[in-house]
């Protein structure tokens, strides 16, 4: 893949991928011994995927890519802190990636966490719990009603939530990230993988990834 590929151009090389993948007709480029040889000494890969940690969505295989092609950052939740900022900025700045996609998922642990916390005060144990803390703040705003407006809130809306809020804290925490997306070298996406068909449904983008309409919250 070519480092110049336009956000617009990656972005559609990704959908292609994922419907490859939904209809079981996936080619799995990017595998062989020539092209793990290719990349040995240098890497180029079209986007960046930050992406929850869950064994179910692997990247490589929903959107139907392989070596070198994906720049691949996972955390439980795709929760944000320094060091996940350092690393989606290095596939930018450094490595020139023209999209950087949050990949989230339905039927989310960590979601589900977050809002158990906050209607009923449960928490977990350990280091579990600097997981849920990161993503309250993108569900706690979500009903002026307290805990019982979050209960009637279903999982899909708050995790649509916290796709969202991840895509506009990477904007706003990274002077980098909101830089090569106004100068046009990159867009940010938001899209969400269904676990029982595989599909990718989008979410929210900044910047132009060839869409119809302008950056903006695509609604639930």
């Amino acid at each position: 893949m070519s480092p110049t590929m336009t956000p617009a151009e990656a972005w559609a090389t990704l959908k292609a991928g994922n419907a490859r993948f939904v209809a079981g007709d996936m080619e799995h480029p990017s595998q062989s011994a020539d092209r793990r040889a290719e990349v040995a000494l240098e890497q180029t890969p079209f986007a960046v995927i930050f992406g929850c940690a869950d064994s179910r969505v692997a990247a490589e295989i929903i959107f139907d890519q392989g070596l070198g092609d994906l720049f691949v950052v996972r955390t439980a939740g795709h929760v944000l802190d320094t060091t996940v900022v350092g690393s989606i900025e290095f596939g930018v700045d450094v490595l020139s990636t023209p999209l950087v996609v949050v990949l989230a998922h339905d039927r989310c642990g960590a979601v589900a966490a977050a809002t158990r916390a906050l209607t009923t005060g449960e928490l977990p144990r350990g280091f579990v719990r600097a997981i849920v803390d990161r993503v309250i703040p993108s569900i706690v705003g979500l009903s002026d009603r307290g805990p019982a407006g979050l209960k009637s809130l279903d999982a899909a809306t708050l995790g649509r939530e916290h796709t969202r809020h991840t895509v506009q804290m990477l904007q706003s925490y990274s002077a980098g990230l909101a830089e090569a997306v106004a100068q046009g070298r990159c867009a940010i996406v938001g899209a969400e993988y269904t676990l029982a068909d595989g599909r990718i449904s989008l979410v929210e983008w900044v910047g132009d990834i060839g869409e119809p309409g302008e950056s903006r919250t695509v609604s639930a």
